[in-house]
């Protein structure tokens, strides 16, 4: 069983920088995919930053350029780095962690989130 705790969250600026950070135990973090997800009051979850277990990284269109994900395998812990926040930008973040050999939503751990807020 996997456990997820995020930190880093705040208030910022706009135009300011956050990172968040994603600390894993209880299982091998290195066997996960990681993933950060967002959610704004009254919108949809939509995720937002993915890193594979080879380190390959995927962004959802609004936010490339200006974030950053990245892992440590050996502190079991993910992060984002995000830069050139916008008001947009605000939401509760969630880190997820898909296990490479299991399939199925059902089968991904989710953090308790951590929120981002930005002020213009």
């Amino acid at each position: 069983q996997l456990q997820l705790v995020e930190s880093g969250g705040g208030l910022v600026q706009t135009g300011g920088s956050l990172r968040l950070s994603c600390a894993a135990s209880g299982d091998d973090f290195s066997q996960y995919i990681m993933v950060w997800y967002r959610q704004a009051p009254g919108k949809q979850r939509e995720q937002v930053a993915l890193i594979t277990i080879g380190g390959m990284t995927e962004y959802k269109d609004s936010v490339k350029s200006r974030f950053t994900i990245s892992r440590d395998n050996a502190k079991s812990t993910a992060y984002l780095q995000m830069n050139n926040l916008q008001p947009e930008d605000t939401a509760e973040y969630l880190c997820n962690a898909r296990h490479r050999s299991r399939v199925g939503a059902s089968s991904w751990y989710w953090g308790q989130g951590t929120q981002v807020t930005v002020s213009s």
